[in-house]
């Protein structure tokens, strides 16, 4: 089944730049639809208030981080089946296997590119 690119996509990072960045690659992949939040609360009310396909988050946030913000979701009968991407700096295998544990559809770690994203998207949603 083909990714409808007209889905909404929310994008969570506390770095304004971040947030840019991800954006501009979902774009160059054909994806406008895309949200932003700056924490994982404020990515929750979102996620409670509107329908997304995909959830791009970072792991580093405060007050909630993007761990604390996958448990929630997955927690949530409604949004527990929504693919989760986390991103983060770290290449911890820790933090891989927390994010794992948490119910992460996957994992991407800075730097990253359009192709890598790509890549990880096509993994958690089937080839676009």
């Amino acid at each position: 089944m083909a990714v409808n690119k007209e889905m909404a996509i929310l994008v969570v990072d506390d770095y304004k730049t971040m947030l840019r960045i991800i954006r501009n690659l979902l774009k160059q992949l054909d994806f406008g639809n895309v949200d932003d939040a700056t924490d994982g609360s404020a990515a929750l009310k979102k996620l409670r208030e509107k329908e997304y396909g995909l959830v791009i988050s970072d792991w580093n946030m405060e007050p909630m981080t993007g761990l604390q913000l996958i448990r929630e979701v997955r927690s949530d009968k409604k949004l527990k089946k929504l693919p989760f991407i986390m991103v983060t700096a770290e290449s911890k295998t820790e933090n891989v296997v927390a994010a794992k544990e948490a119910g992460v559809s996957n994992y991407i770690v800075k730097p990253f590119n359009a192709e890598t994203l790509k890549q990880k998207m096509v993994s958690v949603l089937g080839d676009f």
